[in-house]
């Protein structure tokens, strides 16, 4: 994953390319001593970014656009049920970065597509490396389609306008480049991701205050919902508009399990961040993605409790999109918008990271870091994202499948193959209790990914176009 070879830092000789010493990064030791009198190494590499820094590069990994559709997972599952599939899917995350990093340690491997190698060759390798690279362009999409249709609306609420002008500032397709342009690939292009744990910080106190001003309208907004330009009391009200649903089942309620899988998806990401761990242990870095899935787990539960409990059965797959429902020129929801806007375009960096190691990997295989090379492929992957989110109007169904197959893959699937195959028999032997849950875990996974597509392939040929959200 990109995290460029560690985040394409210092070392820079692709995971296949002999090293100092004319030592593979596969023969090497995981946690390299030397004569027990310097600190702990990650292969070739001494990583540097602490603890704090890593578990702010890890969260705004984890941390997508699928937090504004959490509240709508819960209008369709109710607050116990979704809290209870929420819980679910945190602790499968962690035990799925246990899973890696105890793979990772036996053979000293620092990227995820380099698992697939050792334990498959190169098909896994390939594998791994597709997976990856198109679940981040499809969370690339996701994070520019946000800007696409909420900065139109931001300028619009600073002119006092409730309509679009027809200007070209408010045109989503010109703002995304200008964004790209101007913001997201100048971060794209740095060298270390360590650097990028202070745009991680900021975005994620961008997010902090949005669940801040989600609470807050909570207690601000009446029920039944007074519609903007049209505020009227109708006295035929069903007595369920304005009741919490603990438990619920309907026709959507199966997209759940897929969107909160697709919002937990930081995996690719642990390899290369663990490079760059000071002094990085396994049990440090299994500290670092607990921490990391914990305080989304806060988020996620707090922003969707909140924003179902202000809107009910009227909440939309986009949170934001129904408070503009209450009033399009509302202040703190401006903010909101901002803040959002900011914390999105500045994950964009993080995300392309692993797509373009994934590459490398595939393309370049051995060869040291070379600056053309980087700067062109993230040129390039910008430019493919964002031709895909000015040409297609509407990719719902895309990340419907792409949530679907590459969520699974990453957190269940993979993870537990690569334990499996990697783990020596002798050490534990395939009936041993660790591989059984292994297995386990890998079978979840395929039933997941069998169920999501079943569903989703029966609401194509429906011909219902249900809003799933996305990471």
């Amino acid at each position: 994953m990109e995290l460029q070879k560690l985040s394409n830092g210092n070392h820079h000789c692709d995971e296949d390319a002999p090293v100092e010493g004319g030592i593979a990064p596969e023969e090497e030791k995981f946690l390299q001593q030397s004569d027990g009198s310097k600190r702990p190494q990650f292969t070739d590499f001494e990583g540097k970014t602490s603890i704090g820094m890593s578990v702010f590069n890890l969260s705004n990994a984890i941390m997508g656009s699928g937090i504004l559709g959490l509240s709508y997972a819960m209008s369709n599952t109710g607050i116990v049920l979704f809290l209870i599939l929420l819980t679910c899917i945190a602790c499968l995350s962690c035990y799925s970065v246990h899973l890696l990093l105890r793979s990772a340690g036996v053979v000293g491997i620092r990227a995820y597509e380099q698992l697939g190698m050792r334990a498959f060759g190169h098909p896994g390798k390939i594998i791994a490396a597709v997976v990856i690279t198109l679940h981040n362009i499809g969370g690339m999409s996701s994070y520019l389609f946000i800007v696409k249709s909420e900065l139109p609306l931001v300028i619009q609420a600073f002119l006092g306008q409730t309509s679009s002008s027809g200007e070209w500032f408010m045109n989503g397709n010109y703002l995304i480049i200008i964004v790209t342009l101007c913001i997201i690939l100048p971060l794209a292009l740095m060298k270390h991701l360590g650097y990028l744990g202070y745009t991680s910080g900021f975005s994620l106190s961008c997010m902090v205050f949005f669940l801040s001003a989600v609470i807050y309208k909570k207690f601000n907004i009446a029920c039944p919902l007074e519609v903007f330009g049209n505020y009227s009391v109708n006295a035929a009200v069903s007595e369920d508009t304005c009741a919490a649903k603990f438990f619920t089942i309907n026709q959507e309620t199966a997209y759940t399990i897929p969107i909160l899988a697709f919002a937990f998806v930081c995996h690719p990401e642990v390899l290369p961040i663990y490079t760059e761990l000071s002094n990085p242990t396994k049990r440090r870095m299994q500290s670092i993605g607990n921490i990391s899935i914990l305080g989304m787990f806060v988020m996620y539960s707090f922003t969707a409790t909140f924003g179902y409990l202000t809107f009910y059965e009227n909440t939309e797959a986009e949170l934001l999109h129904t408070y503009s429902k209450v009033d399009p020129l509302d202040t703190l929801i401006l903010c909101v918008r901002v803040a959002v806007l900011v914390a999105v375009a500045l994950t964009v960096p993080v995300v392309l990271f692993p797509i373009r190691r994934a590459l490398l990997q595939l393309l370049f295989p051995g060869r040291p870091f070379h600056w053309l090379r980087h700067i062109a492929i993230a040129m390039i992957l910008l430019f493919v994202v964002n031709l895909l989110v000015i040409l297609v109007p509407n990719i719902r169904d895309i990340f419907g499948i792409t949530g679907a197959t590459t969520a699974p893959s990453l957190i269940f699937i993979l993870p537990g193959l690569f334990y499996i195959r990697i783990i020596p028999i002798d050490q534990e032997p395939l009936n041993s209790r660790p591989k059984i849950q292994a297995a386990c875990f890998t079978a979840l996974g395929f039933i997941f990914m069998i169920m999501s597509v079943t569903f989703i392939g029966l609401d194509w040929m429906s011909g219902e176009k249900r809003n799933i959200g996305g990471h």
